[in-house]
C-alpha cells in the first residue's frame, strides 16, 4: 500500500481496539525522526529528532517536527522512547518539553545522559526512566520490550510495542556488524523470538536499502587510520559527529599508538566525549587528551584535533577553519580526516569545505578516497536477512528518502511480505493497525517548523523565499513622497540597490517611467498607499527584468504629505 495521497483528509476517531501509528518526521527525509503511537486514548512517542537545513533554507538553524497534531493532547502522552543519542532522534526533545516539561523520557544510559546534558542548557530537568536491552516495561497503556541493536553510537535500542491491537517493532537505526568494536551485536535471537510470537507491523530503518551486500565491519577502519597517521608529517584534524563514540575511540587508540596528544574542539564534542568517558563508553589512556589551549606548546607532528563539521555545517569548527574564521589555522601539510558518510543533501556543503581546506594546503582524507568511515545503517543484504528472521505481517519503511522507502518495499516483498501489506507513507500519514492489517487512515499536519536563533516556528516558506531572493537577486529600495490629496509625486523616486549588481545611477531611465505611471494613476483616483506601492513595484520590476533579466526584491516606501 503506498501513499502519495495528498488528497487525504484528517483521520477519523480511532476505532476501539485499534492502534494508530503516525510519523511526524523521518519519512522522505534523513532526520526529524518522530513517530506517535495511539491506543486507548493514550499516546507513546518514539524519538523526537531534528533535521539540519539545506542551502535553500538560508538562516535556518534546525528543522523540528510539527507538534500541532498532539499539542492539545500533551497530557495524554505516557512517555517518549529515545532509541539512541543521535541528534536526528533526540534533538527536538527540548522543544517538546518546553511545552510540557514533565513528559517522561525513556532510553538507555548513554542516550539519557546525552539528552539530559542538552536539556540542562534549556534549564529543563526531565523525568527519566533508564532501560537496557532485555528490559520489558509497562509505559502507560503500552507494553514495551527493548532490544539491543548495533549502530554507530553505543547503547542503541529497538523497541517492541505490544497492545491488544497487536505488536509493532521499531528498529530505530541499526546495522548487523558481526565484529562490533563494543562486542554488542544486534540481538537476532530476540528478533527471531518476536517473529515467532508474531510481529504485526515492522517499522524498519531504510537509509541504506539501496546499498548492496553487507556493511563493512567497523574494525576495518583501524588499519586505514594507522596508514593515514603514519603518512602525516604535521597536525591531524579529524571531523566527526559529536556523538560517534566508536569512531572517536579508534582515533584515540591510533593517536596513542603514534605518540600524539589529542584535543577536542567544539562545545558539543567536548561535552559528549566527557559524558562518554565518565560513563565508561570511551576509554581514554592517561595523559592522552589535553586542553586545546596547550597545543601551541607542542610540535605539529604530536597533535591530533577532533572537531565537529563533517557535514559542512556553516558554524561548525571545520567549516570555520576552511573559511579562515577559526583560531585554528589550516597550514600546508596538515591532514584532515572526514570520518563520516555524506548525509543526502549535504554534498555541496561538504565539498565546499573540502575545497576550502585543500586551498590552504591540507591533505583531505574522506570516504571518497579512503575507508575512513562505514555506515551505521543496514544495507540490502542485512535487511533481507532481517526480514527472514522477523517474518513481519506488515512492513512500514521509515528513516529514509523516497528511494530508500521504495527499496525496502521491494526487499520486503522478495522475502514474502505481500505487496498490499507494505505501507509506504509520508510524514503526517496515520496508519491504523486493525485485526493484524495495517491501513492508511488519513493525514495530520506535519510540516517543517524552523528554528532561527531564538525564534521557533515564526519563519515560514514565504520568509525563506524572500531570503532566497535576497541572496540570489538582491534588493532594490524605492523612496518617494506623494501629495496625500492629489496623489501626485512631489519627491523622488530615489532608488538604491544592494546585492543586485545594478549601480544606483543606472536607474535614471526608469525614474520618469515611475513618475508618469503614478501621475496617471492619480488622475484615475488611485490614492491608496498599498496600491501606489504595487504600481511602483510592477513598473520598476518590469524595467529591471527587461533590461537586466533579473528579479530582485523591490521594496517601495511611500510617504504622504
Amino acid at each position: 500500500m503506498s501513499h502519495p495521497h495528498p488528497e487525504l483528509g484528517a483521520p477519523p476517531p480511532l476505532a476501539e481496539g485499534a492502534l494508530r501509528i503516525t510519523p511526524l518526521g523521518g519519512l522522505g527525509e534523513i532526520g526529524r525522526n518522530m513517530t506517535v503511537f495511539e491506543f486507548g486514548g493514550r499516546l507513546l512517542i518514539i524519538d523526537c529528532g531534528v533535521l539540519f537545513p539545506e542551502e535553500e533554507q538560508p538562516g535556518v538553524d534546525l528543522i523540528l517536527p510539527d507538534f500541532t497534531s498532539i499539542r492539545d493532547r500533551l497530557d495524554d502522552i505516557d512517555g517518549v522512547i529515545l532509541t539512541h543519542g543521535h541528534e536526528d532522534h533526540i534533538g527536538a526533545v527540548p522543544y517538546l518539553l518546553r511545552e510540557k516539561p514533565d513528559i517522561p523520557l525513556i532510553g538507555s544510559k548513554l542516550t539519557l545522559a546525552l539528552i539530559e546534558a542538552k536539556l540542562a542548557e534549556h534549564r529543563i530537568r526531565p523525568y527519566t526512566l533508564e532501560v537496557k536491552e532485555g528490559d520489558r516495561e509497562r509505559i502507560g497503556g503500552f507494553d514495551c520490550e527493548f532490544i539491543a541493536v548495533n549502530h554507530s553510537i553505543p547503547d542503541a535500542l529497538a523497541v517492541a510495542v505490544r497492545t491488544p491491537a497487536g505488536m509493532v517493532v521499531a528498529t530505530g537505526d541499526f546495522k548487523m556488524d558481526q565484529l562490533p568494536l563494543d562486542k554488542r551485536l544486534t540481538d537476532l535471537p530476540t528478533f527471531a523470538r518476536l517473529g515467532e510470537e508474531g510481529i504485526d507491523l515492522l517499522l524498519v530503518d531504510s537509509t541504506n536499502a539501496e546499498v548492496p551486500g553487507f556493511i563493512t565491519p567497523e574494525r576495518e577502519i583501524g588499519p586505514v587510520l594507522q596508514q593515514v597517521f603514519d603518512r602525516a608529517d604535521k597536525r591531524i584534524i579529524v571531523a566527526s559527529f559529536a556523538s560517534h563514540v566508536h569512531r572517536i575511540q579508534q582515533v584515540l587508540d591510533t593517536a596513542h599508538e603514534f605518540g600524539r596528544k589529542v584535543a577536542f574542539v567544539g562545545r558539543s564534542m567536548v561535552r559528549n566525549m566527557g559524558i562518554a568517558r565518565d560513563l565508561g563508553y570511551l576509554k581514554v589512556p592517561g595523559g592522552l587528551v589535553v586542553d586545546v589551549k596547550t597545543l601551541d606548546d607542542l610540535p605539529d607532528e604530536d597533535v591530533v584535533l577532533i572537531c565537529t563539521g563533517s557535514q559542512g555545517e556553516p558554524m561548525a569548527a571545520l567549516s570555520r577553519m576552511a573559511n579562515r574564521d577559526h583560531q585554528i589555522r589550516i597550514v600546508e601539510g596538515d591532514t584532515v580526516i572526514l570520518a563520516s558518510s555524506l548525509i543526502p543533501g549535504n554534498e555541496n556543503a561538504v565539498y565546499r569545505v573540502i575545497n576550502g581546506l585543500t586551498r590552504w594546503g591540507a591533505n583531505v582524507v574522506h570516504k571518497g578516497n579512503a575507508k575512513v568511515h562505514v555506515s551505521g545503517h543496514a544495507s540490502s543484504g542485512e535487511l533481507l536477512y532481517f526480514f527472514n528472521v522477523c517474518k513481519p505481517r506488515n512492513v512500514m519503511p521509515v528513516h529514509g528518502e523516497w528511494r530508500h522507502l521504495r527499496a525496502v518495499s521491494d526487499l520486503a516483498q522478495k522475502t514474502g511480505v505481500r505487496k498490499d501489506h507494505v505501507v509506504i507513507a509520508e510524514d503526517g500519514v496515520a496508519v491504523d493497525l486493525v485485526n493484524g492489517t495495517a491501513r492508511i487512515a488519513g493525514k495530520v499536519q506535519a510540516g517543517y517548523v524552523y528554528v532561527d536563533g531564538l525564534s521557533v516556528g515564526d519563519i515560514d516558506e514565504s520568509s525563506l523565499k524572500d531570503r532566497r531572493i535576497l541572496g540570489d537577486e538582491g534588493i532594490i529600495t524605492v523612496f518617494l513622497v506623494v501629495d496625500s490629496t492629489t496623489g501626485k509625486v512631489v519627491g523622488g523616486p530615489n532608488i538604491q540597490a544592494r546585492g543586485s549588481g545594478i549601480e544606483d545611477e543606472a536607474f535614471a531611465p526608469v525614474v520618469e517611467k515611475i513618475q508618469d505611471a503614478l501621475n496617471r494613476s492619480a488622475q484615475d483616483g488611485v490614492l491608496e498607499t498599498r496600491q501606489v506601492q504595487q504600481l511602483v513595484r510592477r513598473t520598476l520590476g518590469k524595467w529591471v527584468s527587461d533590461t537586466y533579466r533579473r528579479r530582485p526584491m523591490i521594496l517601495p516606501m511611500v510617504v504622504e504629505v
